[in-house]
């Protein structure tokens, strides 16, 4: 299962990725948007939300599932709701990395694969994620980019060759991009990353994925080192 390509950057997807957070990201974006009068469902908004900038996510949402005339007018006052909601949430909720991340990050640091995680989250929701985990730069990951980072958003090529041009990594077929979301292979495709992983831990289904043709679908992230190494 292994392959020859010498893989020097990993860049994960945090929320249905490595962090199992039961979709409460995606939960509050349905209850933000409801509470504008609307009544869209959570699989709704896992099909056109999973993986973007969250305010994007709620434009995407209102346009494709609501006859709504105004989406980001809407979508402004919902996401207003959105970041204290969802910040309090993951300050009361049990938050904890999936089984096998950490053997999977410290194996891939130990054979010199940069560890990045990206997120469509702006970066207090982020932060407030990595301290509640107690995770620690340069130890158990490398950099975290999130979408206050960059001009654009996924599906973008934008935080990946941001995460190129941090370690020096040149070449993007020495890159992967780990992710539980359609946008995220798409994201890792518009980069030319060398290897696109999707998982099914997290927000969408094989059939979801599959749509962006990944190199692989993996049930959970145990067997990721056996791919690379």
């Amino acid at each position: 299962m292994s392959i020859n390509k010498r893989i020097e950057l990993a860049v994960f997807d945090m929320a249905g990725t490595t962090v199992n957070e039961d979709n409460v990201v995606y939960k509050t974006v349905r209850q933000v948007i409801n509470e504008e009068g609307f009544n869209v469902t959570l699989d709704e908004v896992l099909e056109y939300g999973a993986g973007k900038e969250k305010y994007q996510a709620i434009i995407d949402i209102l346009t494709h599932v609501t006859d709504c005339k105004n989406p980001e007018e809407i979508a402004k006052k919902a996401f207003v709701n959105f970041k204290p909601m969802l910040e309090r949430v993951y300050e009361e909720q049990n938050i904890a990395p999936f089984d096998h991340v950490h053997d999977v990050f410290r194996q891939l640091r130990k054979n010199k694969v940069y560890v990045v995680l990206n997120t469509g989250y702006d970066s207090n929701i982020a932060n407030q994620l990595i301290s509640k985990l107690k995770w620690e730069k340069g130890v158990d990951y490398d950099a975290l980019l999130t979408a206050d980072d960059v001009i654009k958003g996924r599906p973008h090529k934008e935080m990946i060759c941001k995460a190129m041009q941090m370690f020096d990594v040149e070449d993007a077929s020495k890159v992967m991009k780990i992710g539980d979301s359609a946008i995220d292979i798409e994201e890792g495709k518009n980069a030319s990353c060398g290897l696109t992983i999707g998982v099914l831990t997290g927000a969408q289904t094989r059939e979801q994925i599959e749509k962006q043709n990944p190199d692989y679908i993996l049930d959970d992230l145990s067997m990721l080192t056996q791919i690379v190494f």
